[in-house]
């Protein structure tokens, strides 16, 4: 299976991407192949003015259409996920997530940002298909934490969201995975 980690942060380095690597480090350990795209690489005047024919806009919107399942991690401003994150959703088409699974993450500065994934991030996804949204995972500044010594600190609470996340989606990608489904769950119950 595919796993994009998509950043939405137009900052580097931020809580949210760092977060977001964090998640693709646990999935790697649990043998997944992931692939990487930060929106805040992708050319702005090309990504502003929904530029089709731009190679890299092209080469990100193909990388999202190869992933069965996308990490999508964004900072939280203004009760809003970011700007960049909104643009870069704006060129995708109507069906642009179709058949994916989505595990939104966050952070932001305090819990009353909380819902901003829920009410604002989640019926985008919805509106360009994605097959199921999984629960979010928020966290506040207070609870990601960075230091060159010590690297990423994350509280137990959010360590422990983040492992039952990465579980969650792992779950969800086997169910939906044909291959691994026995003929006799593929029946419906009359």
């Amino acid at each position: 299976m595919r796993i994009l980690l998509l950043s939405g942060s137009p900052s580097s380095p931020s809580r949210s991407a760092r977060l977001l690597n964090h998640v693709g480090i646990k999935l790697n350990e649990l043998g997944q192949r992931t692939s990487s795209l930060h929106v805040r690489d992708l050319p702005a005047q090309a990504l502003m003015h929904a530029d089709f024919s731009d190679p890299e806009l092209s080469a990100a919107k193909s990388l999202l259409a190869k992933a069965d399942a996308i990490v999508i991690a964004t900072p939280i401003y203004k009760a809003a996920y970011s700007g960049l994150l909104k643009s870069f959703l704006d060129i995708l088409p109507q069906d642009g997530l179709a058949g994916k699974l989505v595990l939104p993450l966050a952070t932001g500065g305090s819990q009353s940002h909380m819902l901003a994934l829920d009410y604002g991030l989640r019926p985008v996804l919805a509106s360009l298909s994605a097959r199921h949204v999984l629960p979010s995972i928020y966290a506040t500044d207070a609870q990601v934490s960075w230091s060159e010594l010590h690297g990423l600190q994350l509280d137990t609470a959010i360590q422990q969201r983040v492992e039952d996340g990465v579980q969650l989606l792992l779950d969800s990608l086997s169910f939906l995975r044909p291959s691994a489904r026995t003929e006799a769950e593929l029946v419906l119950p009359c």
